[in-house]
């Protein structure tokens, strides 16, 4: 309703002066509103735009925020740090107590930090591919690691190619990379039985093109698969840290060479890490032995500053609790049975998937088991209704796949408000 956002309108003039279509980062336009949702401040699990109006926020940053915005504990040990130093390119006297925390909480004894997951995985594949000797990767078709080159390929008619969309891109990626189907066995077997394969990357469970869940036993037989053939496995939990305080990984019993997190890993401080075990630690030295001084392709300046170090430990410490989680994990349970409830009342063929504190409404009567099927189920039209509509009833949920994500800060209220206007959703779409 764009006559009732009069600052709103006003601003967005203003941001056209000078922002490439109003806005200075462009997926911000991937909400496909007629101006720009311009925020005033969050809290919790709240916005305010500059008009004054509040919103339920179920999207939380595209997960980002997934503890909440300015979790207390992670605001004030920025403002603490801030008084401190910002950055300095060496190590706090809390760097220590960060590798402790994320070596505890992951079962992995060696870290780095970079400032976002494409920064973790990009290192990843590089270590992977310096310490096997081997040049290909291995993703699942439809995934997605950030901005990543090296995994921004597709299969295409048994082919790999460069995922369409990208921008100026002119290096042939899809030569150094091989593409499989999720959850399928007998593809991925086929891939790495010539031992070429330096490392697979992968979530737990695909979140980039809606969510597909492994099927029992899928990872199982991954990570045997891996072993055998010397492929390095790689858990991207960038998302599905909303499983439980340690990912989705540790549920599954699955244990990983590296581990990548970022995103909420330190409250929404731009930060991310990455984990491997002891024996891959030595071979990473045994490499750099073998390196003359200079700059290794992975890493920046502003990598593990103070800030984030800072951000880092009072997430792992004082946010990501067992009982924010056990809040997050109850409340999305009676988000999702209720919105179950409610499709089931109208004997509507559509569904819901969750993963831990995350949901996601799905126009079709059961789970996808590829990407490439769950990506044939989408609807954009109905999703942008749907978010829509509740956008105008002070409810924000992901523009894409219609994400609804819960938050420690969440609340009884929000969930329900949430959860009747869907209902009224149905009703005006029936």
């Amino acid at each position: 309703m764009v006559h009732e956002h009069p600052e709103t309108l006003r601003r967005d003039k203003a941001l056209r002066q000078h922002w490439l279509n109003g806005v200075p980062m462009h997926w911000m336009t991937d909400w496909q509103l007629p101006t720009p949702l311009i925020l005033r401040e969050a809290s919790g699990s709240t916005l305010v735009d500059v008009d004054g109006r509040s919103y339920a926020d179920f999207c939380l940053g595209d997960t980002g925020a997934m503890f909440g915005h300015s979790p207390p504990a992670v605001a004030a040990a920025l403002q603490h740090q801030a008084a401190h130093g910002l950055t300095c390119m060496l190590p706090t006297e809390q760097t220590a107590r960060v590798g402790e925390l994320l070596a505890e909480r992951f079962a992995l004894p060696f870290w780095q930090i970079t400032q976002t997951a494409t920064d973790a995985n990009r290192a990843v594949l590089r270590w992977a591919r310096a310490i096997t000797g081997r040049q290909l990767i291995l993703v699942f078709d439809g995934c997605y690691h950030g901005s990543l080159e090296d995994t921004l390929v597709r299969l295409e008619q048994g082919r790999v190619v460069t995922r369409p969309g990208q921008i100026g891109q002119v290096a042939d990626f899809a030569s150094h990379a091989r593409v499989v189907e999720f959850n399928d066995v007998t593809a991925l077997e086929a891939a790495l039985a010539d031992n070429a394969v330096a490392c697979l990357l992968a979530e737990p469970v695909m979140t980039n093109a809606g969510m597909v869940l492994p099927e029992p036993g899928f990872w199982n037989q991954v990570r045997e698969l891996c072993s055998r053939h010397g492929t390095l496995l790689a858990i991207d939990e960038t998302h599905t840290l909303s499983s439980g305080p340690r990912g989705h990984a540790q549920r599954l019993g699955l244990q990983a060479d590296f581990l990548i997190a970022g995103k909420a890993i330190a409250g929404g401080m731009p930060t991310a890490v990455y984990g491997f075990t002891a024996d891959l630690a030595r071979r990473m030295e045994r490499v750099l032995e073998t390196k003359p001084s200079g700059h290794s392709g992975m890493g920046t300046t502003l990598s593990a500053n103070a800030l984030a170090t800072a951000a880092l430990v009072a997430c792992l410490q004082d946010v990501m609790t067992d009982a924010a989680y056990a809040h997050m994990l109850s409340l999305s349970a009676t988000l999702a049975e209720g919105l179950r409830k409610r499709i089931s009342n109208r004997a509507l063929p559509w569904h819901v998937t969750s993963v831990g504190a995350r949901s996601e409404l799905v126009f079709t009567p059961t789970p996808a088991r590829t990407a490439r099927q769950s990506l044939a189920a989408a609807s954009p039209e109905l999703e942008r209704l749907l978010h829509l509509y509740l956008l105008n009833r002070g409810v924000l949920v992901t523009p894409f796949h219609n994400m609804m994500l819960v938050s420690p800060a969440t609340t009884d209220a929000q969930v329900q408000s949430l959860l009747d206007h869907f209902d009224e959703f149905l009703h005006e779409l029936s």
